[in-house]
């Protein structure tokens, strides 16, 4: 059986789009199934697989596998894409929550919801203050930690591009501290509306854009007053803007491009 797929991106955070709202998949995705179509050389190549779902309490239901195969919870370039592919406002259930999504003159702002802070809800092996981990690694030191959706420590230097991230991102994503592992954000502020951002993207690794790291890294630079209520996020794919409401919501706002269209062999591809 041959299934459709769309692949799209955020900024460069590319992703395989399956719609199974009215046609089911052949068989479940299983993590060698999700490894083997995210294969950028053997597969259809990506750094999420979204699987987009019917479900009775939403718009539609959306599942995120990281390329490693594991399921996540959420993922805030993918909500843009699927908010595109709606074409209207959404909402839209996931693992780490209910997101809303609408068309938006900059592209699709997504509303992503309230930000925790609880050391058990980041989650962290044992309680410590989140505001400033007492915690470090090499020339990473006392970060911020904080779960919108999924959870993110955001370390803040003077400059991002001088941190080896592609060491550091994964001694401190599979350290035992973070019992569900952990996505690595080094934040660089510019000025009050503006920061630049670097992402270590749990079971994905270096990123060009993460929606919910820009998210939890801006709230982070709130909460430490660097920077406005609202900022835009410059990632090495492009920017975002995020706004966090007195509410407490953040709303993430920018685009989500269609690269092209196509189909697989499921066969070739499962188990």
């Amino acid at each position: 059986m041959r299934v459709p797929f769309i692949k799209m991106h955020g900024l460069g955070n590319d992703f395989i789009m399956l719609d199974a709202r009215e046609t089911p998949l052949p068989g479940p995705l299983e993590n060698a199934t999700v490894k083997a179509l995210a294969d950028r050389r053997e597969g259809i190549g990506c750094d999420q697989l979204i699987l987009m779902e019917p479900d009775d309490t939403a718009t539609i239901r959306m599942r995120i596998y990281n390329s490693d195969g594991a399921e996540v919870e959420a993922c805030g370039n993918g909500a843009r894409a699927a908010g595109m592919l709606l074409g209207e406002e959404a909402t839209i259930a996931t693992a780490g929550g209910m997101i809303a999504t609408r068309p938006d003159a900059s592209g699709i702002s997504v509303d992503m919801g309230v930000p925790r802070f609880e050391w058990d809800a980041i989650p962290l092996a044992y309680p410590m203050d989140t505001e400033r981990l007492p915690l470090g690694w090499g020339t990473l030191e006392a970060p911020l930690a904080i779960n919108v959706g999924n959870p993110h420590v955001v370390f803040f230097v003077d400059d991002a591009d001088a941190v080896p991230l592609e060491a550091l991102g994964p001694q401190i994503e599979m350290d035992s501290v973070f019992p569900e592992r952990i996505n690595v954000n080094v934040a660089e502020v510019v000025e009050r509306a503006s920061m630049r951002l670097r992402v270590w993207e749990r079971g994905a690794g270096l990123t060009r854009a993460c929606g919910t790291g820009a998210c939890a890294s801006a709230v982070a630079a709130m909460r430490r007053g660097l920077v406005d209520r609202e900022v835009t996020v410059h990632l090495p794919g492009g920017p975002l803007i995020i706004a966090w409401g007195d509410d407490d919501r953040i709303i993430m706002t920018g685009g989500a491009t269609e690269a092209f269209r196509g189909t697989f062999a499921w066969d070739d591809y499962a188990g």
